[in-house]
């Protein structure tokens, strides 16, 4: 019924069930929230808070699954390589970055698969109303993103925080590596080596490894193409996201990036980067060759 109606009348209906969504699931994660505040860092009665945002946080994404669905009903998601994962273990997963649509197809394929996906945000989105509330119960990893070499030792510090609390419950962290949307623009200015991506940035992601490298199960490596171009989140609304690409590399941890300090050890940084330059790389030229068969 959703589909036949006109776009910009889908695009409304649409728009109007995940702001109602997101009001509804913010309040109800309200009294476990002030709870959670008020609560020791450690212990059951913290625990069974965290287990109550997830649980709501899930259902968040799950009613966001509906609508996308309802919307396009025809549209084709091409997804290989999430079989074999699953819901009670420690992932991190590190994808390219063209749409805020992106957030929404990554929630959607890993839904019920892996742990509730964690990102790192700007501080500044702590602010935002009612969602920021939400982001700050679920423990998402804020960065201030100062300049000078002391400012990002704080940023980091500050991550580092933020990740110590994924050890009490099964979670995804995920990191744009790039730092920002890809555009040709930006790849122009930054003159990338790559024809579809922008250059990667290792920060956040090797503080999640100082973190928690040991306890991460694989890198989850997604690559996110979108045949017809990358969309507006408005696209996606009125149902013209007509054709989703993803596939999933599970890679395994090699222990030469693991260390308890990449911003000051020169050796592990190297690591990490040349890890994530050769998955940039070969990133590359999958996306390439998906784009050439479509």
């Amino acid at each position: 019924m959703l589909a036949r109606l006109p776009a910009p009348v889908r695009g409304a209906l649409t728009g109007l069930i995940l702001v109602l969504n997101t009001v509804i699931l913010t309040a109800c994660m309200v009294p476990p929230a002030l709870l959670k505040l008020m609560l020791p860092a450690h212990g059951a009665p913290r625990r069974w808070c965290d287990h109550a945002l997830t649980a709501l946080a899930s259902r968040w994404v799950a009613i966001n699954n509906g609508w996308i669905h309802a919307v396009a009903p025809a549209a084709q998601w091409d997804v290989q390589g999430t079989t074999g994962l699953h819901p009670r273990g420690w992932y991190l997963v590190s994808s390219n970055h063209q749409s805020w649509v992106d957030i929404l197809v990554l929630q959607r394929i890993f839904h019920g698969r892996i742990p509730f996906l964690k990102f790192f945000l700007k501080r500044e989105l702590l602010y935002v109303p009612v969602i920021g509330l939400a982001w700050w119960a679920l423990d998402f990893p804020f960065m201030k993103r100062g300049k000078g070499k002391g400012a990002r030792q704080n940023d980091l510090q500050t991550t580092r925080e933020a990740c110590e609390k994924f050890k009490r419950i099964p979670t995804t962290v995920i990191n744009f590596v790039e730092g920002t949307r890809f555009t040709a623009a930006k790849r122009e200015e930054q003159r990338s080596p790559y024809q579809h991506l922008l250059k990667p940035k290792i920060g956040g992601l090797g503080i999640a490894l100082a973190t928690m490298g040991e306890q991460f199960e694989a890198l989850l490596d997604v690559t996110i193409v979108y045949p017809e171009g990358a969309p507006r989140f408005w696209d996606m609304l009125c149902g013209r996201l007509h054709q989703v690409v993803v596939r999933v590399a599970v890679r395994p941890i090699p222990p030469q990036v693991l260390g308890p300090d990449p911003l000051r050890d020169k050796v592990q940084r190297g690591h990490i980067s040349d890890w994530v330059d050769a998955q940039w790389a070969e990133k590359d030229r999958l996306i390439d060759a998906l784009r050439a068969t479509r």
